[in-house]
């Protein structure tokens, strides 16, 4: 394609609405939001314990409808791009309800004010504010993470979002993919095929859609042979059925402000986890950039908070975010068309109660493999648009968040069983070579404490000594508060931590003020540092 000037502004007749890649696009990206919209559906219904009434009646519409000004709206602001640079190639970064904070709100914030009230209509006011407040933490970050992403090198970002994408987005996926594995390893073929062999499928049909009709038809032929498969079967469309009916959403301003009487239980997780949509975003913007897609990170953070506040003020408790995966839909061949037609979507399934006759219906195995796939695309990302010399740096970025997801998992098993660590004792864990204590330090904060560390360590490669002194330095100040490497928003939760950093600091800048200590060329500092060690 022939290059155009930036102040080329050519008809808007001469760009698409709609290509065909935006077919590949839709059917991955509408599959990925519809297993997020399902899965928030399972833990109002089964963990909160929501009426019905009030999931198909006031949730789910507020969830469609803040979906679609999201998507919406990122395809509008694709399509300005296209239209002032003349290309045609331009992919609207995806959005939606933010799969972490989909937890979180749920297990940290709502579940304890229902364990503590007994009231599921209380949990979820609680939820709302909890939205509320997060949405004033991004518009107001909005105006400060241009100028954190402008200081911060390309592979610390990628490196911490590679980590969230193999850990937190890809292993659950994979997990569950192997634990139905005639449904959920067979359309991870079926994927596979299409989106990275370039396999086309009869008649056209996209790969996404192939493996929601593959896994269905595996699940409801089991099904006809007295198998039960995938978590569908006749029953559970009979029930599904009754959900149908039309559900405008309407205002829910008395829960968004009943909910404040829970104010210290939501700040304690609102602002850090407010910062960590901040960095989230940041590093998703970076991601579209680097496969050619400039989107200004202030006007996308804005817009998140924006359209999350409208979606708890109508009733929403999930936030909105701008999600990883841009390369992967643009790779596909997405372009503006199917990120507004996933919002349109959605609007209708939530809308007219279809999303519980779909959980009847496809399998949630058949689904989960696309997950999968964009954890493959983002953490491949984070390597191949970084120099080869920056790549121990990406490694160090990844392993704060399989921290997290270690301690998770640990959290996880000690409750089924009914105890918790410290109950346990951490020395006991220890023992039993479990570094329980360790672990929950690393992953505090992974996201923030991925970038500080990968950060100080691209700089280190590239001998910039006195600026990875700075992110030593801001990597205190971020221990000190509580943002990184402790469980809480507080002051001196790990003094030793931030002496750590503060020691490195100061180390770093001795050594840049020491010309014989610095490297001689970032290109060969690696191979130097490794013929050192070896003599």
């Amino acid at each position: 394609m022939a290059s155009v000037t930036a102040d080329a502004v050519p008809a808007t007749a001469k760009l698409p609405w709609w290509t065909p890649g935006d077919w590949n696009a839709f059917f991955g990206f509408g599959t990925n939001i519809l297993v997020n919209v399902l899965v928030l559906t399972g833990l109002l219904r089964f963990v909160l314990k929501l009426p019905d009434p009030i999931i198909f009646g006031r949730i789910l519409p507020a969830v469609g409808l803040m979906l679609f000004l999201s998507t919406v709206y990122y395809a509008w602001l694709a399509r300005r791009l296209a239209e002032r640079t003349g290309r045609d190639d331009v992919c609207a970064l995806p959005s939606g309800i933010s799969v972490p904070h989909m937890f979180i709100v749920t297990f940290v914030v709502m579940l304890p004010v229902l364990l503590k009230s007994g009231n599921p209509v209380e949990a979820w006011s609680a939820g709302l504010t909890w939205v509320c407040v997060q949405s004033f933490v991004l518009m107001i970050g909005g105006f400060v993470a241009p100028v954190i992403r402008k200081i911060t090198p390309r592979a610390a970002l990628l490196g911490s979002l590679a980590g969230i994408s193999l850990t937190f987005i890809s292993l659950s996926p994979g997990a569950q993919v192997f634990m139905t594995p005639i449904i959920g390893v067979t359309c991870l073929a079926v994927i596979l095929a299409s989106w990275l062999g370039g396999y086309r499928y009869p008649g056209g049909v996209p790969g996404g859609l192939m493996a929601m009709l593959v896994g269905t038809l595996i699940a409801w032929g089991a099904q006809s042979m007295g198998f039960e498969l995938g978590g569908i079967g006749p029953e559970k469309v009979t029930g599904a059925l009754a959900d149908f009916g039309f559900h405008l959403p309407h205002p829910a301003l008395a829960e968004v402000f009943g909910g404040f009487k829970y104010i210290g239980v939501i700040l304690v997780t609102a602002i850090p986890f407010g910062i960590y949509d901040l960095v989230e975003a940041m590093d998703n913007v970076e991601s579209a950039e680097a496969a050619g897609d400039h989107f200004p990170t202030t006007r996308v953070l804005t817009a998140d908070g924006v359209i999350s506040l409208i979606g708890c003020l109508m009733g929403n408790p999930f936030i909105n975010a701008v999600y990883i995966g841009h390369p992967g839909w643009k790779a596909m061949g997405g372009r503006t068309g199917y990120s507004a037609a996933t919002g349109a979507m959605m609007l209708v399934l939530t809308w007219f109660g279809v999303v519980a006759l779909m959980m009847a219906v496809i399998p949630a195995v058949a689904l989960l493999p696309i997950l999968l796939y964009i954890g493959m695309l983002i953490g491949a990302q984070a390597f191949q648009e970084s120099p080869h010399r920056h790549a121990p740096a990406i490694v160090l970025a990844i392993v704060p968040n399989i921290a997290a997801w270690g301690t998770t998992q640990i959290n996880n098993a000690l409750s089924a069983a009914g105890t918790d660590a410290g109950k346990v004792g951490l020395d006991a864990l220890a023992n039993n070579g479990v570094l329980y204590h360790g672990l929950q330090v690393l992953g505090s904060g992974a996201t923030l404490c991925g970038i500080i560390l990968g950060s100080i360590t691209v700089l280190i490669i590239d001998g910039k000594l006195a600026k990875a002194a700075a992110f030593a330095a801001a990597g205190a100040v971020l221990t000190f508060f509580g943002l990184i490497h402790a469980e809480a928003i507080g002051v001196m939760k790990t003094p030793g931590v931030a002496a750590a950093y503060l020691v490195v600091a100061l180390f770093l800048l001795i050594c840049s003020r020491k010309p014989g200590l610095a490297k001689e060329s970032a290109d060969h500092g690696l191979v130097h540092a490794t013929a050192q060690a070896a003599e």
